[in-house]
């Protein structure tokens, strides 16, 4: 599979470290600052770049009529137009706030859950993320889709960081040195605690799920998420 790289940072590199021990090729890879290889060449792209060049590098990938995978966060006000660029060139892509295959299966368990909870009132359910000082969004993307799977069975209307309000859900947002991606979610009442945690140890996780779902991308058509890619819809 030839890959272009749009973003060309410790993702990306970690990207290219793994496809190439799988056997596929890299054609072009850039940054902000430059580029290298051929565009043209690529069968599908991965983008991991920053929340102001995303949807930009998406555009050109789904106008150039190849699959695009895109992890960037941050940028999420666009997504809708993306989805119909996407559908009007008849295009391949997928975005996700997390590749790795054990945060997906972390979203499916978060999902059973708060189905499970949303009834025992006394429990104050709360998010928490912790990443790298670097991290440049907060709260994380993958903590915003945490917290929308909480939403679906909760009667509190909305996210927001640093709550206060009875009605909203907290997440708090934490920047330590070299964490590369913890998250937390709690349930609290008077006399225990229920907590589910995820906490990433390499980004070598979000590298491999993201090089997974661009071979489950190539030569399909469509709009797709993480849940096609590891075949966990089954109770949607």
């Amino acid at each position: 599979m030839k890959i272009a790289l749009l973003g060309y940072g410790k993702m990306g590199k970690t990207i290219e470290k793994l496809a190439l021990e799988k056997g596929h090729s890299i054609v072009f890879k850039s940054t902000s600052e430059s580029s290298e290889g051929n565009f043209d060449e690529a069968e599908v792209a991965i983008e991991f770049s920053s929340p102001e060049a995303a949807v930009e590098n998406i555009s050109r990938t789904l106008k150039a009529g190849i699959p695009v995978v895109s992890g960037t966060t941050g940028w999420l006000e666009k997504y809708d137009e993306m989805v119909n660029l996407c559908k009007n060139r008849n295009g391949s892509f997928i975005y996700a706030s997390n590749f790795s295959v054990g945060v997906n299966l972390f979203f499916s368990i978060n999902d059973y859950a708060a189905k499970l909870m949303a009834k025992w009132k006394d429990y104050k359910v709360s998010v928490e993320e912790i990443h790298h000082l670097q991290k440049k969004d907060a709260p994380s993307g993958t903590a915003i889709t945490i917290a929308e799977g909480i939403l679906k069975h909760s009667d509190k209307k909305d996210w927001k960081l640093d709550a206060s309000e009875e009605n909203t859900l907290n997440i708090t947002a934490k920047r330590e040195e070299d964490v590369k991606g913890t998250h937390i979610v709690s349930y609290d009442s008077p006399i225990d605690t229920i907590s589910l945690k995820h906490e990433a140890h390499s980004r070598e996780g979000f590298a491999l799920g993201a090089i997974l779902a661009a071979e489950f991308l190539k030569d399909k058509k469509g709009i797709f998420t993480m849940k096609d890619v590891l075949g966990l819809k089954i109770n949607d």
